[in-house]
């Protein structure tokens, strides 16, 4: 049977909040609908999504959301969390509701050794049948992969990896450690994205897609169609837009793009707030220079 392959445009998609910090489950369907028809796959409740600021209940919530409104695209769900307890928990969950897969960051806050996280992960593929992605985030998890730890996991059935440190050398050397040809590499940042398809990566999970998604998208048919000259300009091009986001706290200018675009995003949920009007004008003259929506 050919494995599922999981490529384009995924948004880490964000979370929807009112103004009591409540999940708006309406304004999140609406928002997710409309991502769905410029995407190609939906990884929630993972970093943009607010993972860490939802009960498990409410995880479960945004699962739901996603896999009744996402259409055609597919879903990973994202169900890492401190517990191997709970990981597994989020797992079965998205597998019961239709997910299409889930991904896991490195259980967080405590420092872990490598065999430790291959035990984590191996709990997590046993516990269920669809496929399961590490993601790989260093900063945020404090416990980087190592790429000999990869290759192990691919070995017992690891899906694939979403590769989030932000470094071009350190996704190659994942390449050079999983020599299984269906082993799947999604990039997990827009802003070496170029440099990872080029060596194999099947898809880009880019923060800038929750607000920018017909822009990724030209991005990534661009490169697809094999012009190397155009997709390092519109890859110059998207770093470009992202520093625009990186103007306040990426999560928070998220949801006040897409406010500026006419689409309700809802609120981020506290300690988080929204931006000041001075850096949303700012912002909103950086997009009008750079013809982003044009």
């Amino acid at each position: 049977m050919q494995k599922k392959l999981f490529s384009g445009i995924i948004p880490p998609l964000i979370t929807s909040f009112d103004k009591q910090g409540n999940i708006d489950e309406k304004t999140m369907r609406n928002l997710t609908r409309w991502l769905a028809n410029h995407v190609q796959g939906f990884y929630p409740c993972g970093t943009y999504g607010s993972g860490p600021l939802l009960t498990t209940e409410e995880r479960k919530l945004v699962a739901r959301i996603v896999n009744e409104e996402k259409g055609n695209a597919f879903a990973i769900i994202h169900v890492g969390a401190a517990t191997t307890t709970e990981a597994i928990d989020l797992a079965k969950h998205a597998e019961e509701i239709g997910s299409d897969a889930i991904g896991a960051i490195p259980p967080y806050y405590y420092h872990y050794t490598q065999e430790q996280l291959v035990d984590h992960y191996k709990a997590l593929i046993d516990a269920v049948k669809i496929p399961v992605f590490l993601y790989n985030n260093p900063d945020l998890s404090n416990n980087p992969v190592a790429p000999q730890t990869l290759s192990v996991l691919a070995d017992y059935g690891l899906a694939g990896v979403k590769d989030s440190a932000f470094d071009l050398v350190s996704f190659y050397n994942y390449k050079l450690a999983v020599t299984r040809p269906d082993f799947q590499f999604i990039i997990g940042t827009e802003a070496i994205a170029a440099g990872a398809l080029d060596v194999g990566a099947c898809g880009v999970i880019a923060g800038l897609a929750n607000c920018f998604p017909e822009f990724m998208t030209d991005f990534y048919k661009t490169w697809k169609a094999g012009d190397p000259l155009e997709t390092g300009k519109k890859q110059l091009a998207v770093v470009k837009a992202r520093n625009i986001i990186k103007m306040a706290q990426t999560l928070t200018m998220i949801y006040a793009i897409l406010k500026m675009r006419g689409i309700n995003p809802g609120y981020p949920r506290s300690p988080f707030k929204d931006i000041s009007k001075e850096t949303y004008d700012k912002a909103r003259k950086m997009i009008d220079e750079q013809g982003i929506l044009a």
